[in-house]
């Protein structure tokens, strides 16, 4: 499955956790990513939020458990 928001995506998690890009794939999850724990994930959805220019609920952020997960909440936002 390729993704158009993935390179977006991608380049949040590089901004947020300093992550580089190739290291971010569909399968991606926080144990894959030792900087992705729950400041990570704070920071990250921020980042997330100036990328896409959405603001995340709090059942929303509670979602964002892998980069599958956060490209469905993401495509849900953005119609």
């Amino acid at each position: 499955m390729h993704d158009s928001l993935l390179p977006r995506l991608q380049r949040a998690f590089q901004r947020a956790l300093g992550v580089e890009p190739g290291a971010v794939g569909l399968d991606t999850e926080p144990d894959d990513i030792p900087q992705w724990d729950s400041l990570g994930h704070a920071t990250l959805a921020c980042a997330l939020e100036r990328e896409f220019n959405v603001s995340f609920d709090t059942d929303e952020l509670l979602e964002l458990e892998s980069v599958r997960a956060i490209l469905r909440v993401l495509h849900r936002k953005l119609g």
